[in-house]
C-alpha cells in the first residue's frame, strides 16, 4: 500500500480525544504520538499474539510489545487463565494473601541470587527503593547512574538528570553522578573523588552491547572495595537474558536487583530483590532504624502475582528465553539482509542481543536520524508492521517474520531513494518523530 493511500481517522481522532484529556496524550511518554509520524501513530482495539489491531480495523506484527513487557504475546492462554483464576477469588485484602507467599517463594527459586523480594507496581518504585535502602544502609548521599543508559525511575533522583528536569530542585540533582559502561578505570576515578560520599552504582547489566569481559565482576569488586551497594536494573535483562536476569546468566551478584517487564507479561507487577540483610532493613526484625522501603496498596494483588508466577512457570517449561534468542536471530538476519540488498545495510543498523533488538536509522553522512527514522517506520506501519523497535515476542512465528522482512525491503527502497536525493523530507509526510527526553515539548 502507497503511503498516501494509508490514513488512520479513527486513530487521528481518538489520539485528539487523548490530548484533551490525558497530558502528552498517553499514559508513557514512550508512546506519545510525538514517536511516530504525523497522524500515523494507531491507536490500539486489542491484541493477540504477536498481532495488534488498531481502531481503524488495520492489523499488524507488532515489536516492542508493552515497552518490552509483553514477552509472551498477547492474552496469552497459561497467563490469562491464572488471572482468571484469581480474580474470582478476591484481589486486595487487609492482610497478605497466601499468593504473596507462593510468589515470593517461586520469584526467589527462579532468581536464587537474591535471598529476599518485595513486590510492587512498576519499576520506578523498585529502583527509587533500591536507592533509598542503598542510602540508608551505607549513610551516603550520592547516587551513581550509568550514563550509558537511558531510564531508570521517574522520581526526582533519575528525573533531574535528563533534559526533562522541570519540577526538580537542583540540590536533588546535584546528588547524582554518573560513570560511564564498560570503563572501571572512570568508575574508580569516580568513586575516589566522592570518596564515602556514593551510595550505590546503578546500571543496567547489559543493553544493545554485552558487558566486555570481567567488567561487571570488576565493578563488583570496585562497589565493595568503596563500601556501596551495587544495584542491577533487570527490568529489560530479566526473563530476555535468562530466568534469572542477567545475573544469573553473566554469574556475577548484586547486592540489590529490580525487575519488572517481562515478569507480568503486561500485567502490572514488578520486584525489588537482593541480599536478607539490605532487605531486612525496610522490614520489622531489627533494631536500627525502619527504612519505608516500599509500601503500595495495589502492589500484592492477587492477579497481577498469579500471572507472575505463570510467566515463569512458562518460561521454564517451555524455553521462551530460548525461543525469544532464536526468532531475533532469524529476524536479525532478515533484516540485514533486506537492508543490504537494497543497497542501505550501512544505514539501517540492527543492534543488541537477539531477544532485545533496536534499531538505527542513519543518514546519508551514517549520523543518526529522527528524519530518516519517520520515513521508516512511516513505510513499515503502511506495510502492516508496527516497531519501535524490533524487540520479540515468543508468540512471532515464521510467517510474521517473514511478513517483516517484506516491509521492511520495501522500506529500504524508499530509504534508499531518500539517500540518493540526500533528503528525506518529501517522505516524510510531516514532522519528524521526537525523542522521548527533550526540553521543550
Amino acid at each position: 500500500m502507497d503511503t498516501e493511500e494509508f490514513l488512520l481517522p479513527r486513530s487521528r481522532t481518538a489520539n485528539e480525544r487523548l490530548h484533551a484529556l490525558v497530558p502528552g496524550g498517553a499514559h508513557t511518554y514512550a508512546k506519545g504520538d510525538d514517536q511516530y509520524p504525523e497522524d500515523l501513530a494507531p491507536v490500539i482495539s486489542h491484541g493477540r499474539g504477536a498481532r495488534v489491531w488498531d481502531v481503524d480495523g488495520n492489523r499488524y506484527v507488532e515489536y516492542g510489545s508493552g515497552l518490552r513487557s509483553v514477552s509472551l504475546g498477547h492474552a496469552h492462554p497459561r497467563v490469562v487463565e491464572a488471572v482468571r483464576r484469581e480474580i474470582d477469588r478476591g484481589s486486595n485484602f487487609v492482610r497478605p494473601s497466601i499468593v504473596e507467599v507462593e510468589a515470593a517463594e517461586r520469584f526467589l527459586a527462579t532468581v536464587p541470587t537474591a535471598e529476599m523480594v518485595k513486590f510492587a507496581k512498576n519499576g520506578s518504585d523498585a529502583t527509587t527503593a533500591a536507592v533509598r535502602l542503598a542510602r540508608a544502609a551505607t549513610g551516603r548521599p550520592r547516587v551513581a547512574v550509568c550514563a550509558d543508559h537511558p531510564f531508570f525511575s521517574v522520581d526526582d533522583w533519575f528525573i533531574g538528570t535528563t533534559p526533562m528536569s522541570a519540577g526538580v530542585p537542583a540540590a536533588t540533582d546535584e546528588l547524582t553522578v554518573a560513570f560511564p559502561y564498560g570503563d572501571l578505570a572512570a568508575t574508580e576515578e569516580l568513586l575516589s573523588r566522592h570518596q564515602d560520599e556514593v551510595a550505590c552504582l546503578i546500571l543496567e547489566p547489559a543493553t544493545h552491547t554485552e558487558p566486555p569481559p570481567g567488567y561487571l565482576a570488576g565493578l563488583r569488586e570496585l562497589a565493595d572495595r568503596h563500601g556501596c551497594v551495587l544495584i542491577f536494573d533487570e527490568m529489560i535483562t530479566g526473563f530476555r537474558w535468562s530466568e534469572a536476569g542477567a545475573q544469573g546468566l553473566y554469574g556475577v551478584v548484586p547486592d540489590l536487583s529490580t525487575f519488572g517487564k517481562a515478569l507480568g507479561n503486561g500485567f502490572a507487577v514488578s520486584a525489588l530483590a537482593g541480599r536478607r540483610d539490605l532487605m531486612e532493613r525496610g522490614g520489622l526484625r531489627h533494631s536500627g532504624d525502619r527504612v519505608f522501603l516500599l509500601s503500595t496498596t495495589h502492589g500484592a494483588e492477587t492477579h497481577s502475582l498469579a500471572a507472575a508466577m505463570a510467566v515463569q512457570t512458562t518460561y521454564a517449561e517451555e524455553g521462551i528465553t530460548e525461543r525469544l534468542h532464536a526468532i531475533g536471530e532469524r529476524l536479525a538476519a532478515g533484516v540485514r539482509d533486506a537492508a543490504a540488498g537494497m543497497g542501505v545495510g550501512d544505514h539501517i543498523v540492527v543492534r543488541g542481543r537477539p531477544s532485545n533488538l533496536v534499531f538505527a536509522t542513519l543518514d546519508e553522512n551514517l549520523r543518526p536520524s529522527q528524519q530518516y527514522r519517520t520515513l521508516f517506520l512511516r513505510r513499515l506501519l503502511a506495510g502492516g508492521v508496527l516497531a519501535p523497535s524490533f524487540v520479540v515476542s515468543s508468540a512471532l512465528d515464521d510467517t510474521d517474520i517473514d511478513h517483516t522482512v517484506d516491509a521492511v525491503a520495501q522500506a529500504c527502497a524508499v530509504y534508499r531513494k531518500a539517500l540518493d536525493a540526500a533528503d528525506p523530507t518529501p517522505w516524510m509526510a510531516g514532522r519528524p518523530v521526537k525523542p522521548v527526553f527533550r526540553r521543550l515539548a
